[in-house]
Protein backbone atom coordinates (compact mmCIF):
# COMPACT_ATOMS: atom_id res chain seq x y z
CA UNK A 1 0.00 0.00 0.00
CA UNK A 2 1.24 3.27 -0.78
CA UNK A 3 2.11 6.09 1.69
CA UNK A 4 -1.79 7.96 0.30
CA UNK A 5 -3.55 4.98 0.96
CA UNK A 6 -2.08 4.48 4.48
CA UNK A 7 -2.87 8.01 5.28
CA UNK A 8 -5.92 7.99 3.82
CA UNK A 9 -6.63 4.43 6.28
CA UNK A 10 -5.43 6.50 9.26
CA UNK A 11 -7.50 9.16 8.88
CA UNK A 12 -10.63 7.43 8.42
CA UNK A 13 -9.88 5.18 11.59
CA UNK A 14 -9.78 8.76 13.57
CA UNK A 15 -12.83 9.75 11.64
CA UNK A 16 -14.29 6.44 12.56
CA UNK A 17 -13.23 7.09 16.72
CA UNK A 18 -14.99 10.70 16.53
CA UNK A 19 -18.04 9.28 14.80
CA UNK A 20 -19.45 8.42 18.27
CA UNK A 21 -21.37 11.18 20.09
CA UNK A 22 -19.91 10.36 23.37
CA UNK A 23 -16.15 10.50 22.04
CA UNK A 24 -16.91 13.43 20.34
CA UNK A 25 -17.71 15.23 23.44
CA UNK A 26 -14.73 13.70 25.28
CA UNK A 27 -12.72 15.32 22.38
CA UNK A 28 -14.20 18.24 23.18
CA UNK A 29 -13.64 18.89 26.52
CA UNK A 30 -10.35 17.65 26.32
CA UNK A 31 -9.17 20.32 23.39
CA UNK A 32 -9.11 22.86 25.98
CA UNK A 33 -6.84 20.93 28.61
CA UNK A 34 -5.93 18.02 30.62
CA UNK A 35 -9.01 16.40 32.62
CA UNK A 36 -8.36 13.20 34.94
CA UNK A 37 -11.02 10.64 34.01
CA UNK A 38 -13.21 11.53 37.20
CA UNK A 39 -13.37 14.68 36.24
CA UNK A 40 -14.47 13.46 32.96
CA UNK A 41 -17.00 10.93 34.23
CA UNK A 42 -18.38 13.98 36.08
CA UNK A 43 -18.68 16.92 33.61
CA UNK A 44 -19.54 14.44 30.66
CA UNK A 45 -22.37 12.68 33.28
CA UNK A 46 -21.10 9.63 31.87
CA UNK A 47 -20.88 6.37 34.52
CA UNK A 48 -17.07 5.54 34.65
CA UNK A 49 -16.69 1.64 32.95
CA UNK A 50 -18.81 3.45 29.34
CA UNK A 51 -16.12 6.02 30.12
CA UNK A 52 -13.31 3.87 29.93
CA UNK A 53 -14.51 1.71 26.89
CA UNK A 54 -14.38 5.39 25.64
CA UNK A 55 -10.93 6.34 26.30
CA UNK A 56 -9.70 2.59 25.50
CA UNK A 57 -10.99 3.69 21.41
CA UNK A 58 -9.37 7.62 21.66
CA UNK A 59 -6.15 5.99 22.94
CA UNK A 60 -5.81 2.90 20.67
CA UNK A 61 -6.25 5.02 17.77
CA UNK A 62 -3.88 8.09 19.23
CA UNK A 63 -5.75 10.98 19.89
CA UNK A 64 -5.13 10.98 23.47
CA UNK A 65 -2.09 10.00 26.03
CA UNK A 66 -2.27 9.23 30.16
CA UNK A 67 0.21 10.67 32.05
CA UNK A 68 0.58 10.46 35.95
CA UNK A 69 -0.11 13.01 38.60
CA UNK A 70 3.09 15.26 39.95
CA UNK A 71 1.08 16.27 43.04
CA UNK A 72 -1.53 13.26 43.96
CA UNK A 73 0.27 10.14 42.13
CA UNK A 74 -2.68 7.98 42.54
CA UNK A 75 -4.64 10.16 40.01
CA UNK A 76 -4.13 10.34 36.01
CA UNK A 77 -4.39 12.72 33.38
CA UNK A 78 -5.63 12.83 29.96
CA UNK A 79 -4.21 14.29 27.62
CA UNK A 80 -5.70 15.04 23.50
CA UNK A 81 -2.47 14.61 20.83
CA UNK A 82 -3.64 17.29 18.79
CA UNK A 83 -0.95 16.75 16.12
CA UNK A 84 -3.95 13.20 15.17
CA UNK A 85 -6.11 16.07 14.71
CA UNK A 86 -4.84 18.37 12.09
CA UNK A 87 -6.67 16.40 9.20
CA UNK A 88 -9.94 16.60 11.44
CA UNK A 89 -10.77 19.80 13.40
CA UNK A 90 -12.69 19.32 16.43
CA UNK A 91 -13.28 21.31 19.58
CA UNK A 92 -15.03 24.75 19.76
CA UNK A 93 -14.18 28.79 20.82
CA UNK A 94 -14.00 30.44 24.28
CA UNK A 95 -14.27 33.92 25.02
CA UNK A 96 -11.81 35.46 27.70
CA UNK A 97 -10.85 39.11 28.78
CA UNK A 98 -7.30 37.78 30.51
CA UNK A 99 -5.88 34.74 30.78
CA UNK A 100 -4.25 33.63 34.12
CA UNK A 101 -1.68 30.92 34.05
CA UNK A 102 -0.90 29.09 37.30
CA UNK A 103 1.17 26.93 38.89
CA UNK A 104 2.99 26.48 42.69
CA UNK A 105 5.50 28.26 42.69
CA UNK A 106 4.83 30.50 40.12
CA UNK A 107 8.25 30.76 39.36
CA UNK A 108 9.03 28.51 35.79
CA UNK A 109 5.93 26.77 34.06
CA UNK A 110 3.06 29.59 34.12
CA UNK A 111 5.80 32.97 34.16
CA UNK A 112 6.87 31.16 30.65
CA UNK A 113 3.12 30.20 29.71
CA UNK A 114 2.04 34.07 30.48
CA UNK A 115 5.13 35.13 28.46
CA UNK A 116 4.23 33.18 25.44
CA UNK A 117 0.62 33.83 25.60
CA UNK A 118 1.55 37.63 25.19
CA UNK A 119 4.02 37.14 22.74
CA UNK A 120 1.03 35.27 20.57
CA UNK A 121 -2.14 37.08 21.23
CA UNK A 122 -3.29 40.54 22.04
CA UNK A 123 -5.58 39.09 25.03
CA UNK A 124 -4.15 39.91 28.24
CA UNK A 125 -1.87 37.22 30.51
CA UNK A 126 -1.02 37.26 33.88
CA UNK A 127 0.72 34.03 35.81
CA UNK A 128 0.47 33.22 40.10
CA UNK A 129 0.97 30.51 42.35
CA UNK A 130 -1.13 28.43 45.00
CA UNK A 131 2.47 29.06 46.97
CA UNK A 132 4.49 31.23 45.18
CA UNK A 133 8.87 31.06 45.44
CA UNK A 134 10.47 33.71 46.06
CA UNK A 135 12.04 34.12 42.53
CA UNK A 136 11.60 33.26 39.44
CA UNK A 137 13.53 29.93 39.56
CA UNK A 138 17.39 30.44 37.52
CA UNK A 139 16.43 28.10 34.79
CA UNK A 140 13.18 30.05 33.68
CA UNK A 141 15.31 32.93 32.93
CA UNK A 142 18.15 31.06 31.35
CA UNK A 143 15.55 29.45 29.17
CA UNK A 144 13.94 32.45 28.44
CA UNK A 145 17.05 34.52 27.62
CA UNK A 146 17.95 30.97 25.22
CA UNK A 147 14.49 32.03 23.20
CA UNK A 148 14.37 35.58 23.40
CA UNK A 149 11.44 35.40 25.72
CA UNK A 150 11.27 38.84 28.25
CA UNK A 151 10.94 38.06 31.74
CA UNK A 152 12.11 41.75 32.75
CA UNK A 153 8.71 42.16 34.82
CA UNK A 154 7.68 38.63 35.99
CA UNK A 155 7.84 37.69 39.82
CA UNK A 156 6.16 35.22 41.88
CA UNK A 157 2.60 36.63 43.06
CA UNK A 158 -0.27 34.74 45.49
CA UNK A 159 -3.03 33.49 43.20
CA UNK A 160 -5.40 35.14 45.40
CA UNK A 161 -3.61 38.92 44.89
CA UNK A 162 -4.07 38.55 41.16
CA UNK A 163 -7.47 36.35 39.99
CA UNK A 164 -10.21 37.98 38.94
CA UNK A 165 -13.65 36.64 38.26
CA UNK A 166 -13.93 36.71 34.69
CA UNK A 167 -9.90 35.08 34.25
CA UNK A 168 -9.64 32.14 31.83
CA UNK A 169 -7.60 30.58 34.23
CA UNK A 170 -5.04 27.40 33.11
CA UNK A 171 -3.29 25.38 35.32
CA UNK A 172 -0.09 24.06 33.91
CA UNK A 173 0.94 22.07 36.99
CA UNK A 174 -0.33 18.52 38.82
CA UNK A 175 -0.63 19.88 42.33
CA UNK A 176 -2.17 23.44 41.67
CA UNK A 177 -4.82 21.75 39.25
CA UNK A 178 -5.60 19.72 42.54
CA UNK A 179 -5.66 22.67 45.05
CA UNK A 180 -7.72 24.85 42.67
CA UNK A 181 -10.22 22.15 41.76
CA UNK A 182 -12.96 22.79 39.52
CA UNK A 183 -12.48 26.86 39.30
CA UNK A 184 -9.46 26.28 36.18
CA UNK A 185 -11.32 26.35 33.48
CA UNK A 186 -8.14 24.58 31.51
CA UNK A 187 -5.21 22.37 32.72
CA UNK A 188 -2.01 21.41 31.05
CA UNK A 189 0.04 18.69 32.74
CA UNK A 190 3.68 19.35 32.57
CA UNK A 191 6.31 18.01 34.33
CA UNK A 192 8.10 20.63 36.99
CA UNK A 193 11.57 21.25 35.70
CA UNK A 194 13.26 23.06 39.01
CA UNK A 195 16.18 21.43 40.07
CA UNK A 196 16.44 19.43 36.80
CA UNK A 197 18.60 21.57 34.52
CA UNK A 198 18.77 22.85 31.38
CA UNK A 199 17.23 19.75 29.13
CA UNK A 200 14.11 19.78 31.83
CA UNK A 201 13.70 23.29 30.37
CA UNK A 202 13.70 23.12 27.40
CA UNK A 203 11.11 20.16 27.65
CA UNK A 204 9.01 22.16 29.56
CA UNK A 205 9.44 25.32 27.34
CA UNK A 206 8.58 23.00 23.82
CA UNK A 207 5.19 21.63 25.55
CA UNK A 208 4.29 25.13 26.36
CA UNK A 209 5.00 26.50 23.01
CA UNK A 210 2.55 23.74 21.57
CA UNK A 211 0.35 24.72 24.29
CA UNK A 212 -0.12 28.05 23.85
CA UNK A 213 -0.67 28.04 20.19
CA UNK A 214 -3.31 25.66 20.61
CA UNK A 215 -5.27 27.36 22.70
CA UNK A 216 -4.84 30.66 21.28
CA UNK A 217 -6.92 29.72 18.22
CA UNK A 218 -9.17 28.94 20.20
CA UNK A 219 -9.70 31.77 22.64
CA UNK A 220 -11.26 35.29 21.59
CA UNK A 221 -11.63 38.36 23.22
CA UNK A 222 -14.62 38.76 25.56
CA UNK A 223 -17.49 41.13 25.45
CA UNK A 224 -16.49 43.81 28.39
CA UNK A 225 -19.51 42.82 29.78
CA UNK A 226 -18.35 39.37 29.98
CA UNK A 227 -18.25 38.52 33.79
CA UNK A 228 -18.41 34.66 35.42
CA UNK A 229 -19.08 35.56 38.98
CA UNK A 230 -18.96 32.32 39.69
CA UNK A 231 -15.57 31.78 40.37
CA UNK A 232 -14.88 34.28 42.96
CA UNK A 233 -13.94 30.99 45.33
CA UNK A 234 -10.54 31.36 43.55
CA UNK A 235 -9.59 34.25 45.56
CA UNK A 236 -10.22 31.83 48.69
CA UNK A 237 -7.11 29.72 47.45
Amino acid sequence: MNSEGIDLERRAAIHAALSDPARLRVVDTLVFGDVSPSDLSEQLGMPSNLLAHHLGVLEREGLIARTRSEGDRRRTYVRLLPEALRETRVGGVRHASRLLFVCTANSARSVLAAALWSRMSAIPAVSAGTRPAAAIAPGTVAVANRHGLDLSDASPARLDAVARPDDFVVTVCDSAREAIGPFADAHWSIPDPVEHGDEAFDAAYDQLVARVEELADRIEPAAASTSRASKHHLNHH
